[in-house]
């Protein structure tokens, strides 16, 4: 049992290095896409993987970081039935 759960967290490590680190690379035959509109020069991979701050805001509100009891919501009325 000790063996096959060694055998299986080598395996597992093995498969985790195997990646490539080298810069991204467009299929045989492909291009990247073309600039946008107003660019001089079409974006490199490393550009394009880049994540705007538009989509992926800062959160503006801390969150509540313990439990409250809920407010009575007058609105939250049983089924009628």
């Amino acid at each position: 049992m000790m063996r096959k759960a060694v055998a299986l967290s080598l395996l597992a490590l093995a498969l985790a290095s195997c990646g490539r680190r080298g810069d991204l690379e467009p299929a045989a035959g492909r291009s990247l896409p073309p600039a946008p509109y107003g660019a001089e020069a079409p974006l490199t991979s490393a550009q394009l993987l880049e994540t705007s701050p538009m989509a992926v805001p800062e959160r503006s509100v801390e969150l509540r970081s313990e439990s409250e009891q809920r407010e009575d919501d007058p609105f939250d009325l049983p089924p009628e039935g």
